[in-house]
């Protein structure tokens, strides 16, 4: 799989990224460590992961389960072949250090934990799940009201990047980037960096696919201009757009099957929208997951999907998509649909 530089940083990456938040919950050990094995096989060698995950559901007994299965994985082979992310936890998380805002103590702690857990000695990136101040993602943005206090917003992004110049220093990061994050706030981040001589933010990982495109606005600008890589969270909806639920099916073991809901994008009008997709891509032979994952590598920004899989059929046909570009008449017609649709959610 063809390595592209993870913006300003001397990292090079694979054009998509392995998610992992379902190993330890819907994936055992064994079934995650061949995923790796699989993904790393095939060129992946970028991984995404936390240290709330697994998800789905998000529990007390299994907070942390994903590194640490990733460190038994890491412990049998060579550490550098990976370019590792994972992110700390922000504030409300209450199975996470009771829900602590992120500040100096808490990304130490951080830190160390999943360092212990992924056993290695440091992290590729390191991400802040989401800001401190709050956000409009995880479908919030429809009662979303920004937080006004400056002074304090920008102390405790003063604190944050003094804190990862520190941990860089010392070797235990490499990069730092943003999660679920806004415009104005990535842009007061990279103020600062500049301002105070500090780490710069690396990349954002939000939320995209073909049914959440808020990204195509102000922040496809700014990502652009400032090489800030999206790096794109839920590509395929959930499953939504692999067609797996398609006539109201629900897989056994499957995300609908443990999360009716898919958190809140199971709308009155989201199969619509679905089918609308499913549709184009029947009528161009493609794999229905195949263009939603190609779809995000065509933007005219920098955009780093992040794909999951249960199976390594799944995984296996995901990988597949970085073989595939899409024809400027499927791109048109993309258009035309976006346009033409509700919101999906």
């Amino acid at each position: 799989m063809k390595k592209i530089p993870l913006g300003d940083t001397a990292m090079m990456v694979s054009e998509y990224c392995l998610g992992t938040m379902t190993w330890g919950s819907q994936n055992p050990e064994r079934e995650a460590h061949e995923q790796m094995d699989y993904a790393l096989e095939y060129g992946v060698n970028f991984w995404d992961t936390a240290e709330m995950y697994p998800t789905t559901p998000i529990s007390k007994d299994t907070v942390g389960l994903t590194e640490s299965i990733i460190g038994t994985w890491f412990a049998k082979h060579k550490r550098e072949d990976v370019i590792l992310a994972t992110k700390i936890t922000g504030e409300g998380q209450a199975l996470v250090r009771e829900g602590k805002v992120i500040d100096a103590k808490t990304m130490r702690q951080s830190v160390d934990g999943s360092l212990a857990r992924l056993q290695t000695d440091y992290i590729d990136l390191y991400q802040l799940h989401w800001p401190n101040r709050g956000s409009y993602h995880f479908r919030k943005i429809w009662t979303y009201a920004p937080k006004i206090n400056r002074a304090a917003v920008e102390d405790n992004m003063s604190e944050v990047l003094t804190t990862a110049a520190a941990l860089i220093k010392e070797g235990k990061i490499r990069a730092i980037g943003l999660s679920n994050e806004s415009a104005w706030g990535a842009a007061k981040w990279l103020s600062l960096a500049k301002e105070l001589g500090l780490p710069r933010m690396a990349s954002v990982q939000n939320e995209y696919s073909l049914l959440c495109r808020q990204f195509d606005s102000d922040w496809a600008e700014l990502s652009s201009m400032e090489n800030m890589p999206l790096l794109a969270f839920s590509p395929l909806a959930c499953g939504l757009l692999t067609g797996k639920y398609a006539n109201g099916r629900a897989p056994q073991g499957s995300r609908l099957s443990i999360a009716p809901a898919l958190g809140g994008r199971m709308t009155a009008q989201v199969f619509q929208v679905v089918d609308a997709y499913l549709d184009l891509a029947k009528q161009h032979g493609l794999a229905p997951n195949q263009m939603a994952l190609a779809f995000c590598r065509s933007r005219p920004y920098p955009n780093i999907p992040i794909f999951g899989a249960t199976t390594i059929a799944q995984l296996a046909s995901n990988i597949a998509a970085a073989d595939i570009t899409l024809s400027p008449e499927i791109l048109v017609q993309i258009t035309a649909l976006y346009r033409s649709l509700p919101p999906a959610y």
